[in-house]
């Protein structure tokens, strides 16, 4: 009988399974039917799978919603899809209820005490409000649904936001042939399988640990969540759990690399056979100093919401082709178009357009003519710009954060890289911002390591040492700490778009 563990405290997962069938005959009971939405404003905890599995009982559709985002943010995402249902942390849902739509019934879960500690709540934040519907409670009132089984439809996830206003991506039930193929990839791109030990460091909001969650869900011994991302302590659950798999974005292996020699020496990861990293690019320099540390274990895969996984690298792979992204997943097709809109030569960058069959077909949820945006010859654009070579794909950036100074495209990937490599950077972002001579030149925005103090002349000469001068910011900031999401991710948008403004223009 496997495990579910939140931090120090655990449940079997027959028991979480139960729950979430009773609440799945509550959710019915409130007029959730096969189609509908189930707002999902949790953090990591239990109540989230339960929460996610009940609504998949009744063919509707879970929305998480990033709880990082400011209420408006929040209630965007609620208005947007007009949920039946909200289940939320109290903590959480006390912002935006008196703003929840009239129509949208919301069921209050107590926030759980390991967000308590690590979020610095009181009582009286993680309590529900008098009154509220508890999540508990209500639960508990039910009997399991035991309903005809329907078909799949995906969590619908809304895009991060972090270059514009979130989108949710609203697939189609699945065929049956399409859920088959499904189960097939999440195995070969996770090697999940049964009795594997798997921890989740990052948000469930987010749709690779989400993905890899519900999987790990029905066949893993053991399924860890941390509460939020912690380099050392999750070390140390790898130790202590004999983690097998996991799921990771680079900012989380930036981090454990840059922990003190003695604190990485401390903790026995032999146990680790699969780590999954995607999200965002792994410089070669951070992807080798960790198979250095723990093997060829580690795996990447390139994709996003709207179109899934499209590209495999193993370890094998990435050794032989060093800063590749892989291969093509079975079935998945590519093409690579410039700006004129016709396909690039071989080898050539161009934005990266693919399809994976194992996924339904999907349309923006309210925004369905923004498809054709994305869309070019039936296969669709995360809005990455790359490269092909030896049927490897390689990334440059975003399209969008690609910057264009005196004509020449630059790339801030590539910059940020370079500059995490400094051992007084702990996280940093590239951005381009006006310029009335070069029409953009670029900034960095620096998160200095904890006791240490950087200046912009050191790390320009840093930059220089290892990349052409016309790639080195002209401006360098220093921030206590950069706005980010809880997997890392920086919301590179807030931190470019001051500039654009005071300047009345967007380009």
């Amino acid at each position: 009988m496997s495990q579910v563990i939140l931090d120090q405290r655990s449940v079997e997962r027959d028991a979480l399974m139960q729950r979430a069938m009773r609440a799945a005959r509550g959710l019915h009971e409130m007029g959730v039917r096969e189609g509908d939405a189930v707002a999902l404003l949790l953090r990591n905890d239990f109540a989230f799978f339960e929460a996610q599995q009940a609504a998949a009982a009744l063919g509707a559709y879970a929305v998480p919603i990033n709880w990082h985002g400011k209420p408006e943010e929040v209630l965007y995402i609620v208005n947007d899809v007009q949920p039946k249902v909200m289940v939320a942390h109290a903590d959480l849902m006390a912002p935006v209820l008196a703003q929840v739509p009239p129509a949208t019934q919301v069921v209050a879960v107590p926030t759980p005490p390991e967000a308590m500690r690590s979020f610095g709540l009181s009582d009286e934040a993680a309590a529900p409000p008098p009154g509220a519907t508890e999540w508990n409670a209500w639960l508990e009132a039910f009997a399991p649904w035991d309903g005809p089984p329907l078909r799949s439809r995906a969590t619908m996830i809304y895009t991060s936001g972090t270059t514009g206003r979130a989108k949710g991506v609203k697939r189609d039930a699945a065929t049956p042939e399409q859920a088959a193929a499904y189960v097939e990839l999440l195995r070969s791109v996770y090697g999940l399988h049964p009795g594997v030990r798997a921890l989740i460091g990052g948000p469930l909001y987010h749709s690779s640990p989400n993905a890899f969650a519900r999987q790990a869900l029905q066949v893993a011994e053991l399924l860890v969540m941390q509460t939020r991302f912690d380099a050392e302590a999750a070390l140390a659950a790898i130790e202590r759990h004999r983690i097998t798999h996991m799921v990771a974005v680079p900012t989380m292996f930036v981090r454990m690399l840059k922990l003190p020699e003695a604190v990485r020496r401390r903790y026995d990861l032999r146990s680790l056979q699969w780590v999954t990293h995607t999200g965002a690019p792994c410089s070669p320099e951070t992807k080798r100093a960790l198979m250095d540390w723990w093997g060829p274990v580690v795996y990447e895969t390139y994709g996003g919401t709207e179109v899934g996984t499209a590209t495999l690298s193993t370890p094998e792979d990435w050794l032989a082709f060093p800063g590749s992204v892989g291969r093509l997943t079975p079935g998945a097709r590519m093409a690579l178009y410039g700006e004129d809109g016709q396909p690039v030569a071989p080898g050539a960058v161009g934005e990266i357009f693919v399809r994976v069959p194992a996924y339904a077909d999907f349309t923006y949820h309210n925004h369905p003519a923004r498809r054709a945006e994305v869309e070019r010859d039936g296969l669709i654009s995360c809005g990455d710009v790359g490269y092909v070579k030896d049927d490897h794909l390689y990334l440059c950036d975003r399209r969008a954060d690609m910057v264009i100074s005196a004509g020449v495209n630059i790339y801030p990937a590539e910059i940020e890289a370079v500059l995490l490599q400094c051992p007084d950077v702990r996280d940093c972002a590239v951005f381009g911002i006006p310029d009335d001579e070069m029409g953009e030149s670029l900034a960095a925005a620096v998160e200095p390591m904890p006791g240490t103090a950087p200046d912009a002349t050191q790390l320009r000469a840093f930059l220089e040492a290892r990349i052409a001068r016309y790639k080195v910011p002209r401006r360098i900031d220093f921030h206590e700490a950069l706005p980010r999401e809880d997997s890392g991710k920086i919301f590179k948008r807030r931190l470019r778009d001051p500039f654009w403004q005071a300047a009345g223009r967007k380009i």
